[in-house]
């Protein structure tokens, strides 16, 4: 490749593919449906759709439309669009994208574990003490450490040859597995007591500020936005690329993706009568109540345990790919780094601090929360503020190539008002339980 110039998505469906990869992940297909059976069933749902519509898709389409404009990662997107003195929120995304797939692969390594037992020694008959065992220690590093491996030698290959390679294939397969496995849990006798508590239309508690702010941040930590991975895959599409399209195919795979999810899981879990062992820890139920239902299944539990687990690995993968290519991205742009030099020596580092939450998943939890409700959060909220209101000219930026398009006021207006708006207000209830158990954690070590 010539000096100076930039990596290309060899194709549309590359990109989508591999932007539909970075936001289905662990916690979107499992904690979506959660959410969805916890909060109100179709209620949850509808406002779900509402805030993706109203927050999630206006601060994906500015992500894409920055990126795209700048080719740039995330630090000199900002920069490039509105001078030095706001390289700082590109920093922001590269240190939420650092700082999360540090703990994220770890969850990660989890999956490979049980998919390689599912393989090689079948399930657990005691799943709440396996777990219990192998969440932590010398044998959630080692597969923490494999996992990362696997992910920096996908994002060492670059854009064609490693993630749009990897993407193509990983996304169709996982979307196979996930159809396979719920078509099998309908065939189960009980399962339609899983579908009425997951689809279940409360509405008593729909209004409520709890699942509000539960589904306006499901609709932005679903999509993968606010640590810069949409931006930094849009530096890599062609000038005229339709962005408002992009915008619509990537949410409408990762809402179906997701929904399809919790028609795989709840049937399982209801038809074999363990639904007492979802609880409030969602980690517990994905590791724990799914293999104890998989043992109880008998043989055929083995094999389908093993697609289950094989799909949330893939699920991952593409997930940490998008995270590390940030992290990795703005290394490149900014300090001219090899892409090889920088995935592995931040690879390396990423590693390293992983190892806090592999040995104490308190820390795990805790790094969660920070990542999520202050870098996501209030990384999307300046990221409203300044494409509503120092940006220059959003709307012609993000018109080209979608020339056609007649709704973009309406996305500044949202992105001036509501986006900032909604995002505060989760800030607002956020910040006062991260800072206690922030402060909890460091009581106790």
């Amino acid at each position: 490749m010539a000096a100076g110039s930039r990596e290309q998505w060899n194709s549309r469906v590359g990109f989508i593919a591999a932007a539909v990869g970075s936001a289905v992940g662990l916690g979107n297909m499992w904690r979506f449906s959660y959410l969805t059976a916890e909060k109100g069933g179709a209620a949850f749902v509808a406002l779900y759709l509402i805030f993706t519509a109203a927050v999630g898709l206006p601060v994906m389409l500015a992500e894409l439309t920055l990126g795209r404009g700048a080719r740039k990662s995330p630090i000199q997107a900002l920069a490039h669009y509105g001078g030095d003195r706001w390289k700082w929120l590109g920093a922001v995304f590269v240190a939420a994208g650092f700082i999360i797939l540090s703990y994220y692969s770890v969850i990660a390594g989890w999956t490979v574990r049980y998919a390689c037992e599912a393989i090689f020694t079948g399930f657990s008959d005691d799943p709440g003490q396996h777990f219990a065992a192998i969440r932590e220690g010398w044998s959630a590093f080692l597969f923490h450490a494999v996992f990362m491996g696997a992910t920096m030698g996908v994002v060492s290959g670059g854009v064609i040859r490693g993630i749009e390679r990897v993407a193509v294939i990983a996304m169709p397969a996982l979307f196979v597995l996930v159809c396979g496995i719920a078509l099998y849990a309908a065939t189960l006798d009980g399962a339609q007591v899983g579908y009425r508590y997951y689809l279940n239309a409360d509405f008593t508690n729909a209004f409520s500020m709890d699942v509000l702010i539960s589904a306006a941040g499901q609709a932005f930590f679903s999509l993968s936005l606010g640590m810069g991975a949409m931006l930094t895959f849009a530096s890599y599409l062609p000038r005229d690329s339709h962005l408002p399209n992009a915008s619509l195919a990537i949410a409408g795979a990762d809402f179906g993706v997701a929904f399809l999810a919790g028609l795989m899981v709840f049937p399982l879990i209801f038809a074999l009568g363990l639904q007492s062992d979802v609880s409030e820890s969602t980690l517990g139920a994905l590791f724990v109540a799914l293999p104890k239902a998989f043992v109880s299944m008998g043989g055929v539990g083995r094999f389908v345990g093993l697609c289950f687990f094989v799909a949330l690995v893939v699920g991952a993968l593409t997930s940490a790919i998008s995270l590390l290519e940030v992290v990795v991205s703005a290394a490149v742009d900014g300090l001219g780094w090899a892409r090889q030099r920088a995935t592995l020596v931040l690879g390396l580092v990423i590693t390293a601090l992983g190892g806090l939450a592999a040995w104490n998943i308190a820390v795990l939890d805790v790094m969660d929360q920070v990542a999520n409700n202050l870098f996501l959060v209030g990384g999307g909220f300046a990221l409203a503020v300044f494409v509503g209101w120092v940006m220059k000219d959003p709307i012609g930026e993000v018109e080209i190539g979608a020339e056609g398009v007649r709704w973009f006021l309406g996305w500044r207006i949202l992105m001036r008002f509501v986006v900032p708006a909604v995002l505060l207000v989760v800030l607002y209830h956020s910040i006062p339980t991260t800072i206690k158990n922030i402060w909890e954690l460091l009581t106790t070590l």
